[in-house]
């Protein structure tokens, strides 16, 4: 039997090695693997749709798939997940010292639809009383000027958002023309030791760990999306993808718990795996819908308030229907 031959575009992951390489077969399924710069992996799928498979942003898929008739659908393999309490950076001069504090401010991020900055404004909401009118927001590049919208936006009413095409979040938190930049990556003006930036929340990572513990909400950031056409002719592409990408993602955690050998050149990696193991009941990196079904339907909902959504979609309506009911081998 003649198989089936995919393209997928993804960044280069461990999780994905096996299956990207071979080792791990995607029945009835040859594939050509390219992995782009994320962000051109994003546009370029967003704008083209040029592969099959695609890894894409969290929020630019939601946008996508809440369109009349949406061309994509999502497989519940996660890309990337981080919790993202480490992406508040403030000026000091501005003397914030709490989320309550950020009220009347000027806070920027790299896209409006920008995953991390999702999290991160439906927590000020849900948990500080921080609304999306109570703050000036400001959209421009991290680092890197012109960096604009890949997605149509519906803002919600009240909300004031000013794009600044001609400069970056970097330099207008270290000159204080804005208060606090959101972003899942550190500016320069941080990274470089700029004396007026720091952290909102140094102790980042306990509250991440008191945030997970409390909420059982693991953020993700990218999702594997697919063409609703490739899945209408062969429905069976879904199954067959999911298992296998689960199985390269267990592949890889084991390397990671492994303690006989150095795979990794840093000390303690494996007992910290280990330990992140058992905090995370054991696969402290799942895959499935009933899985992270607490997060899809938070960030569902996050999108829909902040007008990134066309309107508030169901956990169930963003995967194929098979996959409703899973198979783990």
């Amino acid at each position: 039997m003649k198989k089936l031959h995919l393209t997928i575009a993804t960044e280069d992951y461990d999780h994905f090695r096996d299956f990207r390489t071979g080792a791990v077969q995607a029945e009835g399924i040859e594939h050509t693997w390219l992995m782009p710069e994320l962000h051109e992996i994003f546009a370029r799928f967003t704008f083209n749709r040029e592969w099959d498979v695609s890894e894409l942003s969290f929020a630019k898929f939601s946008t996508q798939v809440t369109r009349q008739d949406p061309d994509i659908i999502a497989l519940p393999v996660v890309c990337s997940r981080h919790f993202r309490f480490s992406a508040f950076y403030v000026n000091k001069n501005s003397r914030i010292k709490s989320p309550e504090d950020l009220k009347g401010k000027a806070v920027g991020s790299p896209e409006w639809a920008h995953t991390a900055a999702v999290y991160m404004r439906g927590w000020l909401n849900d948990e500080h009383g921080v609304k999306l009118t109570d703050v000036h927001w400001y959209q421009a590049g991290t680092n890197e000027a012109g960096r604009t919208e890949k997605v149509e936006l519906s803002l919600p009413n009240g909300v004031k958002l000013t794009r600044a095409d001609d400069k970056t979040l970097s330099d207008m938190l270290a000159k204080g023309e804005i208060d606090c930049a959101l972003v899942a990556r550190p500016p320069d003006c941080f990274v470089n030791g700029h004396p007026d930036v720091a952290r909102l929340f140094p102790n980042y990572l306990e509250m991440e760990e008191q945030y997970y513990a409390r909420t059982k909400v693991w953020p993700i950031m990218h999702v594997i999306a697919v063409k609703r056409q490739l899945l209408d002719q062969y429905p069976w592409v879904a199954g067959s993808l999911y298992n296998a990408f689960n199985e390269s993602k267990n592949r890889a955690l084991e390397r990671m718990f492994e303690q006989s050998v150095s795979r990794y050149p840093l000390p303690w990696l494996t007992t910290y795996a280990r330990r992140m193991r058992d905090m995370f009941d054991g696969d402290p990196f799942p895959f499935g819908i009933e899985e992270n079904r607490l997060t899809f339907e938070q960030f569902l909902r996050y999108t829909h308030e902040q007008g990134i959504a066309h309107r508030h979609a169901k956990v169930e309506e963003i995967f194929p229907t098979g996959m409703m009911v899973e198979v783990h081998t």
